[in-house]
């Protein structure tokens, strides 16, 4: 199965889709700058900042489709306007690439979302972050919807790339962990939650990423097939219970298992960012062919809302 191409890139995945908010996009410019400002006023971090969020906030992290999203910021001020805080969706970096995606594919600009570790919130840590890329007619431009550019000594519009980069790509991590190049436990959620950090976690983020590039732009925090092995699923109590009951393939993996899944899925995105077109075609068959790479119609929820249980991909939207 060959990989995702420009068209594809440039049409709406079920997540991307803005549904009956498509004709108030097709109004929005899409210029770098704008995009931050359209973003960011749409959706506030649910975290980052210590946001005082209103009761109708709490469970706004939790929505996966783009039209959730406007839904609700619609129904507290309207889209083209300015919001108070109260009246932001509150998110994290996921939601505010996803609305970016939104945008820009509905302008027929192919783009995507990265996953990846970015190394400029805290010195020393790799702190995991959700990133956009467009493509400009001849490459791959990377930028991070949620900066400002006042605030950063590199352009957060078309953003370095590689392993020494300022945002290092999963993939890129954790070959640079494998090769003893990088101290697994800098990297994770926050220096505070040494249960969200480490080479697991990474290794975690490895198959995120490759479902981010297929275009299937999950939450941070739902799990499918080998995800589900993640040793986050062990310390939730009802979480096994859940995976039992709800017979997800690929929930046993082992860690062995785990580790060499990682090494070939890490070793093909990144020769797919060098324009290696048989490993981009290879990473693609294995991720629609193998169940413990790509979602089903359920995936396992356990959001930092407190909110856990089994989501119907299928009935969601």
């Amino acid at each position: 199965m060959p990989a995702p191409t420009l068209f594809d890139y440039s049409d709406h995945s079920p997540y991307s889709n803005p549904g009956n908010h498509a004709g108030f996009f097709t109004e929005l410019s899409t210029e770098p700058a704008d995009l931050h400002q359209f973003v960011c006023s749409a959706v506030v971090h649910y975290r980052a900042g210590g946001p005082q969020l209103t009761e109708a906030q709490k469970a706004d992290p939790d929505r996966r489709w783009l039209t959730s999203i406007l839904d609700a910021a619609e129904a507290r001020a309207p889209l083209d306007g300015p919001r108070t805080a109260a009246q932001q969706v509150a998110g994290c970096c996921r939601d505010h690439t996803l609305l970016s995606l939104g945008v820009l594919r509905t302008h027929d600009i192919p783009a995507r979302s990265r996953i990846g570790f970015a190394r400029y919130f805290t010195p020393g840590w790799h702190a995991d972050h959700v990133v956009g890329e467009r493509w400009d007619g001849s490459r791959w431009v990377r930028f991070d919807p949620e900066l400002d550019q006042d605030d950063f000594d590199f352009d957060v519009h078309d953003m370095p790339t590689g392993p020494e980069s300022p945002f290092p790509t999963a993939a890129e991590s954790w070959l640079a962990i494998r090769a003893g190049k990088a101290d697994p436990s800098t990297f994770g959620v926050d220096p505070e939650l040494p249960r969200l950090s480490g080479q697991n976690f990474v290794r975690d983020y490895v198959l995120l990423e490759v479902a981010h590039r297929h275009r299937d732009e999950l939450l941070l925090w739902d799990l499918w097939g080998s995800r589900l092995s993640s040793p986050l699923v062990r310390e939730v109590s009802p979480a096994s219970a859940w995976v039992r009951e709800a017979g997800f393939p690929g929930a046993e993996t082992s860690d062995a298992e785990l580790d060499a899944m990682a090494d070939e899925l890490a070793y093909l995105l990144v020769a797919a960012d060098a324009g290696d077109a048989e490993a981009a075609d290879q990473l693609a068959e294995l991720y629609r062919e193998d169940v413990r790479l790509h979602p089903g119609e359920r995936v396992l929820t356990l959001s930092p809302t407190g909110h856990g249980g089994i989501t119907d991909l299928a009935s969601a939207h």
